[in-house]
């Protein structure tokens, strides 16, 4: 019996959401440098989604963290008192399937991408999670290193992933291509993965996550970065990023809708490095979608173009330059719950 007769779908991004998990950052994390300025950052965010659906705050301090959100929210806003390294929820959160309906939480193992940073408090936060205010949903374990914002899913099938992060000798050495493909048809019920070979964004510590390239927008639409400078670093494997797309099919064999998404200035920390600044980073939530914007002259396109792409829901930049500081953007530091995931308070 295969999985997908067992039930079991990995639900898409734009599929109703139940909440939106984020990590607060403290001062013993790498942010501590810039913290006032994060912090605020952070609280325009969390703000930002609660006006769509409730936000799940994990952080050092309720009482403390709390009171940094004196404004009323259309959603509310929940805390959760959990020590971390650091703010990633994309890549430290529950994955969560369904399976005939009902959701189930997977907690894979989060190694820092391929143990660069510490972060064994990180992998702690969803079991810590699962025990209290996840409780009403079940906990499956793995021993396979993953991390949310490698894989990207139609809901109906089709995953879409890159063989620089899923391959990547740091993560699971112990099996190969095959088996790897094998284990993800298995546990998200899969039909077909599209291995992108291609595409990379300097400053990234990731190993090219595919929520920084590419992203499935519907079952027929990619949104994409494309780079039209052949002066820029990235030029030559972005074209050859965008070729791949164009070759791939979606679960029925047709080929996909591409849209690609402006190329932003780029952007540069205290010390002269390129940060990974990216429009394929925005955050689906319900009814609407959440844009970085990095204070340069494409934001507005990049908010032209998204609000194309999603007609029907609201679009909003949040101004992410100070996140890409620490080599991450919007969707990087955010995870979404689809419906039926209770959330347990007191």
């Amino acid at each position: 019996m295969t999985k997908e007769s067992k039930g079991i779908r990995l639900p898409a991004e734009w599929e109703t959401q139940s909440f939106i998990q984020i990590t607060f950052p403290h001062m013993n994390s790498d942010w501590s440098y810039m913290y006032e300025i994060v912090v605020l950052c952070f609280i325009e965010i969390i703000e930002a989604v609660a006006q769509f659906e409730p936000v799940l705050v994990v952080c050092y301090s309720e009482e403390e963290v709390s009171a940094l959100f004196p404004n009323e929210t259309p959603f509310p806003i929940y805390f959760f008192e959990a020590e971390s390294n650091d703010t990633w929820a994309r890549d430290h959160g529950a994955i969560t399937i369904l399976q005939n309906g009902t959701p189930v939480l997977n907690d894979f193992i989060f190694n820092g991408w391929g143990q660069k940073f510490d972060a064994s408090l990180d992998n702690q936060i969803t079991k810590k999670l699962s025990q209290r205010v996840l409780s009403s949903s079940p906990l499956k374990t793995h021993d396979f290193i993953l991390e949310g914002g490698a894989i990207e899913s139609d809901g109906m099938g089709t995953l879409l992933t890159t063989s620089e992060c899923l391959l990547s000798p740091n993560r699971n050495p112990q099996m190969n291509k095959d088996q790897i493909t094998h284990f993800l048809k298995e546990t998200f019920g899969l039909k077909k993965i599209l291995w992108l070979n291609h595409g990379y964004l300097s400053g990234d510590d990731t190993d090219s996550h595919i929520d920084t390239l590419a992203r499935l927008c519907s079952p027929a639409k990619i949104a994409y970065v494309k780079c039209s400078s052949p002066l820029d670093e990235h030029y030559n494997a972005l074209q050859e990023m965008e070729k791949q797309l164009q070759s791939f099919t979606n679960a029925n064999n047709e080929a996909y809708e591409l849209v690609a998404l402006p190329w932003p200035d780029a952007c540069f920390d205290a010390n002269g490095d390129r940060l990974p600044a990216t429009y394929a980073n925005f955050l689906l939530v319900n009814g609407g979608v959440l844009v970085p914007t990095y204070n340069v002259p494409q934001d507005e396109e990049a908010l032209k173009i998204i609000r194309g792409i999603f007609p029907d829901r609201k679009v909003m930049g949040i101004n992410c330059r100070t996140l890409i500081d620490q080599h991450g953007s919007l969707h990087c530091i955010t995870m979404q719950y689809p419906e039926k995931v209770m959330l347990h308070t007191w």
